[in-house]
């Protein structure tokens, strides 16, 4: 039974409600918190009532999930929640068609293995036969990086279709450092995960020069629109390829050399490369020394910094500068 955006906003809410042992949840405690999400992901939602509320908790129950909901009863109130604490309705298993039909794609996916563009596959496979209960196992084999509660999912199937249609959207937006929403016309081209978050690019007519990123989580609605589809013709693995994250602002690529202060820390790069670009590790005087070429954005900062005292910024001198600013920042932050 397909689901709409809003539902399945509800739907989610609601799951994570009954999730949740923490709390002790009646119906009037779930709709609030769903009517705080709708307002979260739409400024515009009026929100919903009893009516819809129980109509959501019936198809996660009987009509869609299958939940077994447990219902609690003391005095005139009742309370909500999973019999199995373990349950969530993102884990729900395949039926028996599904089933086949993903085997038979599994099946056609795995001709590609070993061939060259093609090396997605041997994660994607593992993934969809572990997750999607294709194999048998008494306990879980592989654990992938997941973040189900991430609030951005509901928009990937709408700017996925929207990509593959050619629509241009109007989305209302709101940034981490605008506490007010406002609208964005965006052709969308591209979808990105990053760091446990989803991102699209595309073009905005108010930026002609460069290509806009939006994260699908501060996205509030999605509107389609008669404007005209721009097309592009940008290769999004050669955008990708001089850069770490999302954040490019149509900067150069630089060189930036590396000093690796220990063995054990060059070793581990050496096998995990900080980027594609990486130059091979060759021993100095004080350490291990490489080189990269990227984009000086955040994501390389904050990359940079993750390795600690292990590693330090040789040149450009303005990007070493930068790093240094950080983490005198943090050396205050620790000594006030």
């Amino acid at each position: 039974m397909p689901v709409n955006r809003n539902a399945l906003l509800r739907h989610q809410v609601i799951d994570k409600c009954l999730r949740n042992r923490l709390r002790r949840w009646t119906w009037q405690n779930i709709l609030e918190k769903v009517n705080e999400a709708l307002l979260e992901d739409n400024s515009k939602s009026k929100g919903v009532g009893k009516t819809t509320f129980f109509k959501d908790l019936k198809d996660i129950e009987y009509d869609i999930y299958k939940a077994d909901i447990k219902r609690t009863v003391e005095g005139k109130v009742t309370y909500y929640s999973y019999a199995d604490e373990k349950y969530s309705i993102s884990n729900q298993p395949l039926n028996e068609t599904e089933a086949k039909q993903l085997k038979s794609a599994i099946m056609v996916l795995s001709r590609f293995k070993g061939m060259p563009q093609f090396e997605w596959t041997n994660e994607i496979i593992p993934l969809l036969e572990s997750k999607m209960g294709l194999v048998k196992t008494d306990k879980e084999v592989i654990t992938f990086e997941n973040n189900p509660d991430y609030i951005g999912l509901p928009n990937i199937p709408i700017l996925f279709n929207s990509i593959v249609n050619k629509k241009t959207l109007k989305i209302t937006y709101r940034d981490f450092k605008n506490p007010v929403a406002y609208e964005v016309e965006i052709h969308p081209y591209h979808i990105r995960q990053y760091n446990s978050r989803w991102f699209v690019f595309g073009y905005n007519p108010l930026w002609p020069d460069k290509i806009q990123c939006l994260a699908l989580d501060r996205i509030k609605k999605i509107e389609e629109t008669t404007i005209k589809y721009k097309n592009s013709e940008t290769n999004w693995d050669d955008y990708f390829s001089d850069m770490i994250g999302v954040s490019k602002f149509n900067l150069a690529p630089i060189e930036i050399k590396l000093l690796i202060v220990d063995a054990e820390q060059a070793s581990y790069i050496q096998t995990k490369p900080i980027h594609q670009t990486q130059k091979q590790i060759r021993q100095v005087e004080n350490g291990f020394e490489t080189t990269i070429k990227v984009v000086a954005n955040y994501e390389l900062e904050n990359l940079i910094l993750s390795f600690g005292e292990r590693i330090k910024v040789i040149s450009p001198k303005s990007f070493q500068e930068k790093i240094k600013q950080r983490i005198n920042k943090s050396y205050i932050l620790y000594n006030n």
